[in-house]
């Protein structure tokens, strides 16, 4: 249930015994279809959700103004700063049919006691949540509406290439074109159009919940897409990506 995660940063890789404790967190596993909601904002939460299978949303709904704010994939906790504040102020959803392994936060407790190395590595997972937080800032703020996808596209990439989900060059991204546009803070019209534009400026297809990269380099220089903040790469700190 654990073998994604942290799989592929660098600087950072969990040995077999702390591995074998992160597993032995797991309080139960839960099995979620899609479009429903696992976590509501401001609810009291005892617990964090390991995403195993899947893809969930973080997002923030004030009357009826929603605006997802993070897409999490297999490997990735999707609530671990619940762990000290005990509630989170978004909402997730399931965007798919979901796997998560459920763990107690009085089971990172007693991590944080006994194993101070694997805490150190689970705070490093929060860590990197923020700097992807960053980068999405940069997108909606800086980019127009074919470089917000083609950098979303670029960031999904690395991230399923580090849990061994993409070839580099090919992955499966079962979201529908609301979805992007909640994500880029466009229109559905509008993401119709830069899907087309990408395909026919032959950088990348994204047809029937696959996106197929034609061309890496240009794509990302579209995107002005630098990969350092995902910190993508092996344990020994040589980026791979």
């Amino acid at each position: 249930m654990t073998e994604r995660f942290l799989r592929n940063r660098r600087n950072v890789t969990l040995t077999i015994d702390e591995r074998a404790r992160l597993e032995r967190s797991v309080a139960e596993v839960r099995y979620l279809k899609s479009r429903v909601c696992a976590v509501r904002a401001g609810e009291r939460l005892d617990r964090s959700l390991l995403l195993v299978e899947g893809i969930m949303c973080r997002y923030i709904d004030h009357r009826g103004l929603r605006q997802i704010v993070a897409i999490h994939v297999p490997g990735e906790f999707v609530d671990l700063h619940a762990h000290p504040f005990k509630a989170v102020e978004y909402s997730i959803d399931t965007l798919i049919n979901a796997i998560v392994a459920v763990v107690p936060h009085e089971a990172l407790d007693e991590i944080g006691r006994d194993q101070p190395a694997l805490e150190r590595k689970l705070w490093h997972s929060i860590l990197l949540d923020a700097s992807i937080h960053q980068a999405w800032l940069f997108r909606l703020g800086c980019l127009d509406a074919i470089g917000r996808v083609a950098h979303f596209l670029c960031e999904t990439n690395v991230r399923l290439l580090s849990a061994g989900l993409s070839n580099g060059l090919q992955f499966r991204l079962a979201l529908t074109q609301a979805d992007l546009a909640e994500i880029c803070g466009l229109t559905s019209v509008h993401v119709n159009r830069v899907i087309r534009q990408l395909r026919e400026d032959r950088l990348c297809t994204f047809r029937s919940g696959i996106v197929d990269i034609h061309d890496l380099e240009h794509l990302k220089h579209r995107a002005k897409f630098d990969a350092t903040y995902l910190y993508a790469g092996d344990p020994h700190g040589t980026t791979v990506f």
